[in-house]
């Protein structure tokens, strides 16, 4: 089946599920094969379930009427979503970056939605699945789109731009993060400078961070940049204070004043002044942006506050490389506080730098001054260190539930794989 004639399905049942537990009646189903299953056998479920059809590469599991055929299933999903993309005339803005890039696409989902139709990824769908699936839930009354994409190899970015099609870009950051499959920072720089270089390519617009001098270099040949960050940029601002929130200032670009954010850490500096930078360059006024930031919750573990009785908890649990680990440690340390806590679990995919990268993290917990440190899981259990140290968070969960602090602040950070947010649960 060609790409058009399933476009045409789409435009029928414009509702895609590749998960037949979350399936509605009049959903088309596309049976995605991973590492440990196999998609194709979920067709009968799936049409049983009421999808209006279920798209399938193996031959033996069609049903008459009710299945496609086609050569490869997520293929013909990312195909769908290149397709479903050229309809649109809209600006496409594209966010990647080693930190920041979730919360950075929520704040600039939020500015923008002040004033235009704006549809976005999804949670944290940044990936060979998501990101299509994030295209083909774009509906004909968009005035913008907003792509998160995340990657831990090269050419991922590249891919991704083949099927989105951005024609803005933004690159948070080029951190120590996925060390293992960029091989290192500079492979990271190449892997995430690939969504520039499809912006040199197709003469788009990137937001570039000017602080950053890397950041800098790799937009050299960019035909149109916008720049932002505390100084010779188009938005400048700098933080006003950063506890128990960042409060950040504009200084030139945006009549906004000071930005009161439900946001901790002053790290998140560079993701506020991207929201009021792509604010004011499609138009949104000053006002809605402020408005916009202030009224942003973060969610999902991503740098929120929690107040349980006397105790403080900053949550940053959604994910953790040496980057964004530094920058918590470091943020955490200059809070006001006379007893804190910290947990954390492990850094995963850092391959041979692994063990340095945990070692160096120790060295900089060794300058701060702590009530408790509780080190879990990973290469924290092979380096020798004078902290707490358990094998995983059920047993830190458990060690935090005897302790009965009061008072006490605590820093909660670690890689997705470790679920240290699991800590706090009942």
């Amino acid at each position: 089946m060609s790409v058009e004639e399933l476009y045409n399905i789409y435009k029928e049942y414009p509702s895609i599920q590749t998960d037949t537990r979350k399936l509605k009646e009049g959903d088309v189903f596309f049976a995605l094969k991973g590492e440990n299953f196999n998609g194709n056998t979920f067709a009968q479920k799936a049409i049983d379930a009421g999808a209006a059809y279920a798209v399938i590469d193996e031959k033996q599991y069609a049903v008459f009427g009710k299945t496609v055929l086609v050569d490869d299933v997520l293929t013909a999903l990312q195909q769908l979503a290149k397709h479903h993309r050229q309809q649109f005339t809209i600006p496409f803005i594209a966010i990647t970056g080693s930190n920041g890039k979730t919360t950075t696409k929520e704040l600039i989902h939020a500015v923008l939605s002040s004033s235009y139709k704006t549809y976005t990824t999804e949670g944290n769908l940044n990936n060979h699945i998501g990101v299509p699936l994030t295209i083909l839930k774009i509906k004909e009354d968009a005035a913008m789109a907003v792509i998160e994409m995340g990657a831990n190899h090269q050419k991922e970015i590249a891919s991704y731009c083949e099927y989105a099609l951005p024609t803005h870009g933004l690159i948070t950051n080029c951190g120590k993060a996925h060390l293992e499959g960029f091989g290192g920072v500079e492979g990271v720089r190449k892997g995430k400078g690939e969504l520039f270089d499809h912006l040199k390519n197709n003469n788009g617009t990137a937001f570039v961070m000017w602080d950053y001098d890397y950041l800098r270099e790799m937009s050299r040949d960019l035909p149109t940049i916008v720049k932002y960050g505390t100084t010779d940029s188009t938005i400048e601002g700098q933080t006003i204070k950063s506890e128990p929130f960042l409060e950040v200032n504009i200084l030139k670009g945006a009549e906004t004043g000071s930005i009161k954010t439900q946001l901790v850490g002053d790290y998140n500096l560079p993701n506020v002044l991207a929201a009021v930078t792509v604010g004011k360059h499609f138009n949104v006024i000053d006002k809605k942006i402020k408005e916009s930031i202030e009224n942003y919750t973060p969610s999902n573990s991503r740098s929120q506050l929690i107040e349980s009785g006397t105790n403080k908890i900053i949550l940053d649990a959604y994910n953790a490389n040496p980057s964004s680990m530094k920058v918590a440690i470091e943020n955490f340390s200059a809070t006001t506080a006379d007893n804190k806590v910290l947990l954390l679990g492990a850094m995963a995919e850092l391959g041979d730098e692994s063990l340095s990268e945990h070692e160096a993290i120790v060295e900089l917990l060794k300058k701060g001054n702590w009530g408790n440190v509780v080190l879990v899981g990973g290469d924290f259990l092979n380096i020798n260190h004078p902290y707490l140290q358990f094998q995983n968070s059920a047993e830190a969960k458990e060690w935090l539930r005897q302790q009965h602090f009061e008072n006490t602040h605590l820093l909660i950070k670690g890689s997705r794989s470790m679920k240290m947010e699991s800590v706090l649960e009942p």
